[in-house]
């Protein structure tokens, strides 16, 4: 884009997925200026990760006044009929921290009998939005298809990145560096895809 930057205040207030979205788009020359202290947790009462990605958004620039950039992202394990989906950040219930979460996953998968890997087949996605002051947004998505792990494996990453495995690696993404996670993980694909598609948007 040319002349200024393109500033978005991030709704996240996970400071993991901050950090990943902030390299994400800086690198695509998107300034992304961290959520203020005092605006209040949303509740992520959608059905679906736009909806979900949209309600974060529009309360960030309702409180701000300025455009703002939220998303939501899914793991979707093929055994557990597209579970967690939705619900992946409070799989194991509200408050529930990564290894909770991850825990409760492999044991859901071990009591569905999912054994080899073409049984644990899985796939992050992530619904990126930026919303605008005057009712305008842009949505883009990403995913990335693997499998689940038998047991957690790097000491990277966040959330189910332990057992996650992308298809053309051996390693989870907790097993690689950043810079390796984010060249092929569905937020990256994601946050990309938006900033693509604000450039076209918003002229470049």
């Amino acid at each position: 884009m040319s002349g200024s930057a393109l500033r978005l205040v991030l709704a996240s207030a996970n400071p993991d997925k901050s950090r990943e979205i902030a390299d994400i788009l800086g690198a695509e020359g998107i300034e992304v200026e961290a959520r203020p202290a005092g605006v209040p947790d949303v509740d992520e009462t959608g059905d679906t990760l736009e909806d979900n990605a949209r309600l974060k958004a529009e309360a960030l620039v309702q409180a701000t006044g300025s455009a703002a950039v939220a998303d939501d992202t899914g793991l979707e394990v093929e055994a557990l009929g597209g579970a967690p989906g939705v619900y992946s950040a409070r799989f194991a219930g509200e408050g529930a921290t990564y290894a909770e979460n991850v825990a409760k996953l492999l044991a859901e998968l071990d009591a569905a009998g999912a054994s080899g890997p073409g049984e644990r087949r899985a796939r992050f996605r992530t619904v990126a939005l930026a919303a605008f002051p005057d009712g305008r947004e842009v949505v883009a998505e990403g995913t990335v298809e693997g499998t689940i792990a038998l047991a957690p494996e790097g000491d990277g990453g966040f959330g189910y990145d332990p057992v996650f495995i992308p298809d053309g690696s051996d390693r989870s993404f907790a097993a690689m560096t950043r810079a390796e996670k984010d060249a092929c993980s569905h937020r990256g694909r994601a946050f990309r895809a938006l900033a693509s598609a604000l450039a076209g948007t918003l002229g470049s």
